[in-house]
């Protein structure tokens, strides 16, 4: 990290937690690349990070934010100050091997059309197994549910290297993604409206609006503790979730398209509330409900998403959607009993 003019800004946005921020950053120095500078965006931490970071690690640049802007804000205020050609969005509660930086910078420069690209995630706990958060590259069906390889819904699959081969995906995870930062900025960054989740998949759909491809590469390797920032079971990560994936679907479609695909999705919405209330799962129940009243009393802020989404666009909905699924991803899985990524891969073909 010595270099003065660095390749790769590695942005890690933060919010509580020293104990899960001193591994990620132990294991950053470990990274056998040395063109890199590490950007942590703490989004008002009350716990003292801020502190700490400057007495423990006086070489990582910290960004003291006046409160928290979620990962989206938090990503989108360490991207000001970074100096690199490339970006690479980190979650605090990552570990690395060594070797992962390398084969994502061989990977981007060896084509100028990739903007964005993940390593493969593997989980923190059981490092056999894919992470909840990415897999080996994401992936998603026209109703706007993402799924991954290696990952659908809460089904994980034991990395044997299945999918050790580097391909292009539909969306790179926010766990670890690297982005080409003038195509980041020009693309209008993280839509802070998300917050928090699928920002990275909004974000890669409008890379893709531009005409640009979204990588995932294997040789390179994480592990992530999933779920530490907000539990797989919470309100909130429910509202999130259900509220961010409606957002893409009103915001980034064409208006037939948006309305037609639309009227599905919110017909399975529909089903999901009422599965929720059978399974007396009030946190999903309350996260779709929210997630509903918040689309339909915010039609000017997708209006002014759908704006922003035009400029930019030189890709049409038809050629976008061929990198989609075709079928509900939630029906095959549920009712068609796919567990895995090849599963469902057998079926479209």
């Amino acid at each position: 990290m010595a270099d003065s003019i660095h390749i790769v800004s590695i942005i890690i946005p933060h919010w509580n937690g020293i104990d899960v921020l001193s591994e990620c950053l132990d294991s950053l120095k470990q990274t056998s690349y040395d063109s890199f500078e590490i950007i942590v965006s703490d989004n008002a931490s009350s716990d003292g990070s801020q502190d700490w970071i400057r007495k423990n690690h006086p070489d990582v640049i910290l960004l003291e934010n006046d409160q928290n802007y979620g990962y989206a804000g938090g990503c989108n205020r360490g991207a000001e100050v970074a100096k690199g050609k490339y970006l690479i969005f980190l979650n605090n509660d990552t570990i690395q091997d060594p070797n992962w930086l390398g084969p994502l910078i061989d990977r981007m420069k060896s084509n100028e059309s990739i903007a964005a690209i993940q390593p493969k995630i593997l989980n923190y706990y059981n490092r056999k197994i894919f992470d909840y958060a990415g897999g080996a590259g994401g992936y998603m069906d026209l109703f706007c549910f993402p799924f991954a390889r290696g990952r659908i819904f809460l089904n994980r699959e034991e990395d044997s290297g299945q999918y050790n081969k580097a391909q292009k995906c539909f969306w790179a995870s926010g766990t670890a993604m690297m982005v080409q930062k003038d195509l980041f900025i020009t693309a209008g960054k993280f839509d802070e409206t998300f917050f928090a989740h699928m920002e990275e998949i909004d974000l890669c759909w409008r890379f893709h609006a531009m005409g640009y491809q979204i990588w995932a590469e294997p040789e390179s390797i994480i592990y992530h503790k999933n779920a530490v920032s907000l539990p797989v079971h919470t309100h909130r990560k429910y509202y999130l979730n259900h509220r961010n994936s409606l957002l893409m679907l009103f915001g980034n479609y064409s208006v037939p398209v948006a309305f037609y695909i639309g009227f599905i999705r919110i017909m399975l919405e529909f089903i999901a509330l009422g599965y929720s209330i059978v399974k007396m799962d009030w946190n999903h129940m309350t996260g779709i409900i929210r997630s509903l009243g918040w689309i339909l009393i915010h039609p000017i802020t997708i209006m002014k998403k759908r704006s922003r989404f035009k400029k930019i666009r030189k890709v049409d909905d038809k050629k976008i959607m061929e990198m989609l699924t075709k079928t509900s991803v939630v029906l095959a899985h549920y009712l068609g009993r796919k567990k895995t990524y090849l599963d469902l891969e057998s079926k479209a073909s």
